[in-house]
């Protein structure tokens, strides 16, 4: 039986195609072969007849325009990219996961497919969304068990690339829609600072918290991605003298949101850390969570209902329940409860930094969600474990870290400090090198035995 998992490298398929010894026709075909047999299954692309043509006639236009000189190609060149449908891609309707129609939703292209382009990628397709980004999920499932959700609202971009369908896809997140597909399809997703990508040309769930990002096998295919991506990029330098990232846990109502399984998991991933010569601290922070909760969906709601209120208004018996229920609680909220609430969330930002910043903590660390991926098709999960991070804007990425009880994968959620995109990143590849070494040592132990 033809596995739905696939691992494709991001870094090695970019290196190939840049030096001459892979074409972009190849991987052209190579996505569009793993398409045609695993994603009737999976069901993570957005349906596209003549995927195989256009996608293909892209690859060699990109081949013929391709500089002699192997060093002046672009980062990406020839890569098959998967693009969430809420992003404006010229020539692919964007459906967004609603009945509503293309032409009501159309738009300049974003400008992050611009920058794809640019860097030599070729957009494979529009990956399956939730319906608008919200919660109603759409027909996608977890390539590791198809009775189980991938989680969302990304999950045609993150089980893409755990199905090696391609090496690279897009997605967004307003709350954990990027990182808790991550962790239940167990690739590399990455949430950059809130505003480091543009997102016009990206329909909004709520513009407020909105944040484009990526997803890749590993640390470094999500590093060479935002290296394009990103506003501002710097390559990261270590510092003279630095050491290894002080982590902190924070301890408190927020950690006690996650199940038995992910706080298991945490504590393994911890120790191992610590043996790798990681400090780290517990810090308790958070405890009025509860509030911080309800301050994000106060936020959420009434962006979601002023996002849609002119599409709701002609269109509202095509919404599905969920987002149709989101609206209507938007509408409930007026513009005294929305702006106490963004001032509440200026002070969460403030505090969590001071209190990062007097532990001495240079990451946070988290579980990536409650646990694994639940067996159920009529939910994406819960974004909880992801909520105070967005809420702040910061910075954030998950690392496959353990398995659960079932076999389904789970995640390590590190956030950096706002704008510290380029750190997060590097100090997350020592993270998975520490992870990976500790799971080789184990998996060399039990051969043993």
């Amino acid at each position: 039986m033809t596995t739905l998992l696939g691992h494709r490298s991001l870094v090695q398929e970019a290196a190939a195609l840049r030096d001459g010894t892979d074409d972009p026709v190849a991987a052209a075909h190579r996505s569009c072969d793993r398409i045609d047999t695993v994603d009737p299954q999976v069901r993570a692309f957005v349906p596209e007849p003549g995927r195989r043509a256009r996608l293909v006639e892209a690859a060699r236009r990109c081949a013929a325009g391709a500089p002699s000189d192997a060093a002046a190609r672009p980062a990406l060149h020839g890569i098959p990219v998967g693009v969430k449908d809420i992003v404006h891609v010229d020539g692919l309707p964007t459906r967004a996961g609603s009945a509503l129609p293309p032409e009501v939703l159309g738009g300049a292209q974003a400008t992050v497919v611009d920058r794809l382009v640019a860097a030599g990628a070729l957009i494979a397709g529009k990956t399956v969304t939730a319906e608008f980004a919200v919660t109603a999920p759409g027909p996608t499932r977890n390539p590791h068990n198809l009775s189980h959700t991938p989680g969302g609202s990304s999950s045609g971009s993150a089980a893409a690339v755990a199905a090696g369908m391609v090496p690279l896809a897009i997605g967004t997140q307003t709350v954990g829609s990027m990182i808790r597909p991550a962790a239940y399809c167990g690739v590399v997703g990455f949430k950059p600072t809130y505003g480091r990508i543009p997102v016009d040309g990206v329909i909004p769930n709520a513009a407020g918290f909105d944040t484009l990002g990526c997803y890749a096998t590993d640390v470094a295919g999500v590093a060479l991605a935002a290296s394009v991506l990103l506003d501002g990029w710097r390559a990261p330098r270590p510092a003279a003298g630095a050491g290894r990232p002080v982590l902190g846990v924070p301890v408190g109502p927020y950690l006690e949101r996650a199940g038995a399984e992910a706080l298991r998991a945490f504590g393994e991933q911890r120790e191992l850390l610590r043996q790798a010569g990681y400090a780290v601290r517990e810090v308790p922070v958070m405890d009025d969570f509860a509030q911080v909760v309800d301050q994000l969906f106060t936020m959420n709601r009434y962006e979601v209902a002023r996002a849609h209120a002119d599409w709701f208004a002609r269109f509202g018996d095509r919404y599905r329940a969920q987002t149709t229920a989101a609206i209507h609680e938007g509408e409930k909220i007026g513009d005294a409860a929305y702006e106490a609430a963004r001032a509440r969330r200026a002070a969460f930002r403030e505090r969590l930094a001071a209190d990062g910043a007097a532990a001495g903590v240079d990451l946070w660390i988290a579980p990536s969600a409650t646990g694994p991926a639940p067996s159920d098709l009529s939910t994406t999960g819960t974004s909880i474990m992801c909520l105070p991070w967005s809420n702040a804007g910061l910075p954030s990425l998950s690392l496959p870290a353990g398995r659960a009880a079932d076999g389904l994968p789970l995640g390590l959620q590190l956030v950096g400090r706002f704008g510290a995109d380029e750190a997060l990143l590097a100090d997350a590849a020592g993270v998975e090198d520490a992870l990976n070494g500790a799971a080789r040592g184990a998996a060399r132990g039990a051969g043993a035995r």
